[in-house]
């Protein structure tokens, strides 16, 4: 097998676009940075024997974040620390909609939900990942085997670095793994959040769509235990002092100015096949869009005359929300871009190389048919699919069932034997996760989202019918005995109390049964077509796994080359420009945003609510240094050509010299597809401007003590 060093080669064709690609760490030493307007080396971006710019990244709850100061500071967006903000949050005391500001870390609160995550090191065991696998292997029991493989890395690992935590991640499908190696900081406290006003401004509105004039930004804290260890939270922590933090530059940027950026993107898709396009716009996407789209529109009807109850629902509205628009976007780029056709042309030009020499074809002549007949397969029984994926996170009391369910099962078995949720190292998470769940749980909206999943499971077609919900119905009128079914188990349930679940979670399998709570054994007579649908897609996923890697292979070659791998939640760096585009015929967007837009946009709706304060600030002009002389007004955000995808929120925008001049947390609307192809035309992402962040905190919140602590005075 070739060496992971050798796979992850820059990709140095000359026809494609020079700012594609979300670089991997062992790639950023053969970037010629100089040439691409950097003032800064790579071993200053990452220096595996030092200290470096990469030390002051972090992931933060499954955004991106940086620090700013050498107390723990750390910026990430407004929608990154929505939850926790939400979690905090009464009617008494809304900081969602009035914003947070601590003024001395004494009254800092938690941020619940939200963990720091540190890259401490990496390295390549695909070897070790892919021992045991042989041509013979079959595709159950090779998902098994890297499954397997893969915990007892990070059990090894974990045993000796007591403190950290390791993920092994998947760089090639069925082909190369590189283990990941984080410190983890458990203890995280809300410094600055700026109202939902100016947070969230423009609201769904204006959720992936330029131009913008969003303040997505917060400020959180990290904190340690007085021996500099990862700790829960205890008002006896000290803060975390990083090996490296950001320089926060308030003077911003200008269009055409060389940007980049080092964040945690979460997943693209841009190796996979036509077969898997089709699928994702024909069923996936198509599917989730409609349901979620459906679901938001319940909760905001049962939040519309009750503010205690928008209040607990607005997280999840937000949520949904986003990736609600994110799949639309998604499924108008797949239908108006030559996406899925050009990838279509390319296979068949693939199959010519592959059947153009005799031992070529032997090897992997079947590789493309093979990945055409698993994904039909899935298009067979794709809405059954659909509604087994669905129906345990239709409810929040439903999945906490299940959840018990599992958890009992999996705990009868040796902790490495173990699904990785229910591990032992995973256990304290899976209770602050029921906690934090049962905090946003409404029962009303639990009802309505599970009666509508069983009466979809009731109208599949008659060979892919859910066994465990025909029961329900015996006489003609199927909506009053799914209603009256879901009445009487959503009745007669303990659920809603956290205590109860803590102890159902010490019983065993048998005390289980004994409990008798119909929700419950609702999630047991789903358990076989969920075990079996389970074990059918982990067949799947091990064929794909292993075609995946032949194909891989063989596409080098063909092409001469070696490719980036795709984003898979692991650190990356991405460049390009402050650049502005062209969406349609005749139009021409400028790359930065400023406060006359804000003013623009604002009314009385809550979304385009602007504080009054903002309001009186720009009447009056008073921008201090932030104004910028050629738009004779304060930058807002920013637009650039630069590669990003989700879990990139959060991600620090940094200069040519390394410092911080905005934080990303969006795309254009154009921009939602480049998860499956990058175009420099239309691949757009958007970020806060470091100065409009500096003058909501110098000039509307008055706190100049943070301005001291990030060393902007």
């Amino acid at each position: 097998m070739k060496k992971y060093f050798s796979l992850l080669l820059i990709i140095a064709s000359l026809h494609l676009y020079a700012e594609e690609g979300m670089y991997p760490l062992s790639d950023i030493h053969k970037i010629n940075l100089k040439a691409k307007g950097f003032k800064i080396s790579a071993q200053d971006i990452y220096n595996p024997n030092g200290v470096s710019l990469v030390d002051a990244c972090v992931n933060v709850g499954g955004c991106s974040g940086s620090f700013i100061s050498k107390e723990g500071l750390i910026i990430t967006n407004h929608h990154c620390a929505f939850s926790a903000v939400q979690q905090a949050s009464s009617l008494e005391h809304d900081y969602v909609k009035n914003g947070f500001l601590a003024r001395t870390k004494a009254e800092e609160i938690p941020a619940k939900g939200l963990t720091v995550r540190i890259i401490d090191s990496y390295r390549d065991v695909s070897k070790e990942v892919l021992s045991g696998i042989t041509d013979s292997t079959t595709p159950e029991e090779r998902s098994r085997i890297i499954d397997k493989n893969s915990k007892k890395i990070i059990a090894d690992v974990e045993e000796h670095q007591q403190g950290n935590r390791a993920s092994v991640a998947e760089m090639f499908a069925g082909k190369t793994y590189v283990l990941f190696i984080y410190k983890t900081l458990r203890d995280v406290r809300l410094v600055y959040v700026p109202p939902r006003s100016i947070g969230e401004f423009g609201g769904e509105d204006d959720n992936w769509v330029w131009p913008r004039h969003t303040g997505d930004f917060s400020f959180v804290r990290a904190y340690v235990g007085k021996d500099g260890a990862s700790a829960d939270y205890s008002p006896e922590n000290i803060p975390f002092t990083p090996k490296k933090f950001f320089r926060v530059n308030p003077n911003g940027v200008e269009e055409n100015d060389r940007v980049f950026i080092l964040g945690y993107p979460g997943r693209t898709f841009r190796h996979e096949t036509s077969y898997y396009l089709q699928y994702e716009n024909d069923f996936r996407l198509r599917s989730i869009q409609q349901r979620y789209a459906w679901m938001i529109e319940q909760m905001e009807l049962l939040g519309k005359n009750d503010p205690a109850v928008a209040l607990k629902l607005t997280s999840r509205i937000k949520s949904l929300a986003n990736v609600e628009k994110n799949y639309r976007g998604k499924l108008k780029g797949l239908k108006n871009l030559p996406i899925i056709q050009n990838k279509i042309a390319e296979e068949e030009e693939l199959q010519k190389f592959i059947d153009a020499e005799e031992k070529r074809k032997a090897e992997y002549g079947g590789v493309l048919a093979g990945i055409k007949n698993v994904y039909a397969e899935m298009r067979a029984d794709a809405p059954r699919n659909f509604i087994l994926s669905q129906i345990l996170g239709s409810s929040t009391l439903l999945s906490q069932a299940n959840m018990i369910l599992k958890f009992t099962e999996e705990r009868q078995k040796p902790d490495p034997e173990r699904q990785t949720a229910y591990m032992e190292r995973n256990i304290p998470l899976l209770k602050q996760n029921t906690a934090l769940a049962l905090h946003n749980a409404y029962v009303p909206l639990d009802k309505i989202f599970f009666r509508e999943i069983i009466l979809d499971a009731l109208h599949l077609p008659k060979n892919q019918l859910i066994m465990a919900t025909l029961g329900i119905v015996s006489g003609a009128d199927t909506l009053a005995a799914v209603q009256h079914f879901t009445d009487s188990i959503f009745a007669g349930t303990h659920l809603q109390d956290e205590q109860f679940i803590y102890r159902a979670m010490e019983m065993s399998p048998e005390e289980i049964k004994k409990l008798n709570d119909p929700l419950i054994e609702f999630a047991r007579s789903l358990q076989p077509e969920l075990s079996a649908n389970n074990a059918l897609s982990q067949k799947r996923s091990g064929e794909l796994n292993r075609l995946s890697a032949k194909l891989v292979d063989v596409k080098m070659e063909w092409k001469n080359t070696a490719f980036i791998p795709d984003a898979n939640g692991t650190l990356r760096l991405t460049f390009g420009h402050i650049r502005g585009y062209s969406p349609a015929d005749a139009v021409y967007y400028s790359p930065i945003s400023s406060l006359r837009g804000v003013l623009e946009k604002s009314s009385d709706q809550d979304e385009y609510n602007t504080p009054k304060k903002v309001r009186e600030l720009f009447a009056k002009k008073v921008f201090g240094r932030y104004k910028n002389k050629k738009l004779n007004d304060l930058p807002v955000d920013i637009l650039y050509d630069m590669d990003t995808t989700g879990g990139n929120s959060g991600s620090p925008i940094l200069n040519a010299n390394g410092e911080l001049i905005g934080v990303n947390f969006d795309r254009a609307f154009e921009a939602t597809v480049n998860d499956y192809a990058w175009n420099e035309q239309y691949s757009r992402s958007i970020g806060v401007d470091i100065r409009y962040v500096l003058w909501n905190v110098e000039k509307v919140a008055e706190a100049d003590f943070l301005l001291k602590e990030i060393g902007v005075q």
